[in-house]
């Protein structure tokens, strides 16, 4: 069990995602800021290490406009060293890396040229982890996408438009259950139609009244993931206290993350803490788990 946290270290004082309007896009703003972007990932990545936080998820936003037309940088050649050392700042530290495309990425839209969009961002952030060297277990998260009136039909076009994708992002990607529209159930039978893994997402699980207990969740999961592919991923967080259900807290709760460890053996997991403090409740997850013989120290 490696334990993680996404995109924005806040006890540093640069961020990785920094980024711009379209009307300001010029080759020059993009090479400087991707520059910037990835400076502040190796300053974060240097942090995870010393910290033993072990999993991370990259910014979307580490190439602005990387898949919009506009964009006609050859950044992948420009930055090639700098994300081949990346990589190897990674593997050395024994890390996993993740990306999560945003929501507007639909496999499953209806608009061919939705699709069309949605796959040129898949190809640019497969080319990241690609350029970075990592193996097949450093993941892209995706939702299933919409169900436009017709969940059978448009559980049927992801699988048509999943067959079609590029080998380079096939190999990466996974499947995410969501709060409102695809439930464990449903990614476990598109996996079932595809092969994709499954990424089980705890809070998202509650909030979505799925039946299954994490453990039989986690243990339904494992069968999706190849050993290529590394043990699954797991997305947690907890319900924010006075806000809207399914709004993710600010901190965690310590006797919710010890009853999820509780709950999740004895599968292995590697776990993403979508809390919005992000490194604080990564580094105290890391001390609720330090008695749990899963934990990979760093």
């Amino acid at each position: 069990m490696r334990i993680g946290y996404p995109c924005i270290n806040r006890s540093l004082p640069c961020r990785s995602t920094a980024r711009f309007i379209l009307k300001s896009y010029s080759a020059a703003r993009l090479t400087e800021t991707v520059a910037a972007n990835l400076d502040c990932l190796t300053q974060i990545l240097a942090f995870n290490r010393e910290h033993g936080l072990l999993y991370f998820r990259i910014s979307s936003d580490i190439v602005p406009f990387a898949s919009h037309p506009v964009c006609r940088v050859n950044w992948q050649r420009q930055f090639q060293h700098e994300f081949a050392a990346l990589g190897r700042q990674a593997r050395a530290a024994g890390m996993r890396l993740a990306m999560h495309p945003d929501q507007f990425v639909l496999l499953n839209a209806q608009d061919p040229a939705i699709v069309g969009r949605s796959v040129a961002e898949l190809r640019y952030h497969a080319a990241v982890l690609d350029l970075m060297g990592m193996p097949a277990s450093a993941k892209l998260q995706i939702h299933v996408g919409g169900v436009y009136g017709d969940k059978p039909a448009a559980l049927a076009r992801f699988a048509r438009e999943y067959a079609r994708l590029d080998p380079a992002i096939r190999r990466r990607l996974v499947i995410e259950n969501d709060e409102r529209l695809y439930g464990l159930d449903d990614c476990l039978q598109l996996s079932r139609a595809t092969g994709v893994p499954v990424l089980f997402d705890v809070f998202h699980h509650v909030c979505h009244g799925g039946a299954q207990t994490v453990a039989q969740a986690l243990a339904a999961v494992r069968t999706t993931w190849k050993r290529a592919d590394g043990i699954p991923l797991v997305d947690y967080s907890e319900q924010a206290r006075g806000l809207r259900p399914g709004a993710h807290a600010a901190t965690l709760t310590d006797a919710a993350f010890r009853a999820f460890l509780r709950a999740s053996r004895p599968h292995d997991c590697d776990v993403m803490l979508e809390i919005k403090d992000k490194e604080v409740s990564a580094l105290r997850a890391l001390r609720l788990a330090a008695r749990d013989a899963r934990l990979v120290r760093g």
